[in-house]
């Protein structure tokens, strides 16, 4: 295929994930205000409107989450539609299996924020004021917060499976990432304390998921990568005998 060809087909699998995601958008409104009663029932505190659009906005930011959850099977799956002429029949077969894997870890990453990091920053905050303020949190900030505190543990628990998946194309080997090991750990140490609180105890709890991830990733890597080499010698083993 030409460059123009291959412009082409990438147009095709995002205009065909983007519609797919406006379609879950349109169906996840429907049920956006039982979301919203679930994700506010415990809270402590009551959260209050500044003007009509603020709760317009705050659906729209929760059926847009959703709607990016449950869109990843399909942008995957768009993304290896695009690439599949590149592989051989083994690697497609091994490649389409990471598809569940992308939306199970997003999942995860989610709960990890949801469950663990938000009432820990939470708490946090709200100790600052030791009672020198009156609470007041609008509809609009408390979900921009959440989102905040969620949606980026959602694409970083990605790692593993977006590791594995350039493993498998020749894109990267675990060796290269053994090599860049203390950039990485630089990296996602510096992004631990920028989306925490500042305290010893919240950059720890969030530093150490973060490089376990990597780790992870890189024994996966390598387990991929040992694979598709005894795939290889395997192979020319067998031509030689021929």
């Amino acid at each position: 295929m030409h460059i123009v060809q291959h412009l082409e087909e990438l147009h095709k699998r995002i205009i065909i994930t983007f519609l797919v995601f406006l379609l879950f958008l349109v169906m996840v409104f429907v049920y956006v205000q039982d979301i919203y009663h679930v994700l506010v029932r415990e809270l402590p505190f009551k959260l209050a409107l500044l003007g009509p659009s603020d709760i317009l906005i705050v659906y729209f930011m929760i059926a847009s989450v959703v709607a990016i959850a449950a869109t990843i099977p399909v942008g995957a799956y768009q993304a290896w539609l695009f690439v599949r002429p590149a592989l051989t029949p083994k690697e497609r077969k091994v490649t389409i299996a990471y598809i569940p894997a992308l939306f199970i870890l997003f999942v995860l990453g989610i709960s990890f924020g949801y469950y663990i990091l938000l009432p820990l920053v939470l708490h946090f905050l709200m100790s600052l004021s030791n009672d020198m303020f009156h609470t007041f949190f609008t509809t609009e900030k408390y979900f921009q917060f959440l989102l905040h505190m969620t949606l980026p543990f959602g694409f970083l628990f990605e790692l593993p499976v977006v590791i594995m998946f350039l493993t498998s194309l020749g894109i990267i080997n675990p060796y290269r990432l053994q090599k860049i090991r203390k950039y990485a750990y630089f990296i996602l140490i510096v992004v631990s304390i920028v989306i925490t609180p500042p305290d010893f105890l919240s950059d720890i709890l969030v530093s150490i998921p973060l490089l376990l991830l990597y780790e992870g990733s890189v024994s996966l890597s390598k387990f991929v990568y040992k694979r598709q080499h005894r795939a290889k010698e395997g192979n020319k083993d067998a031509y030689e005998s021929i």
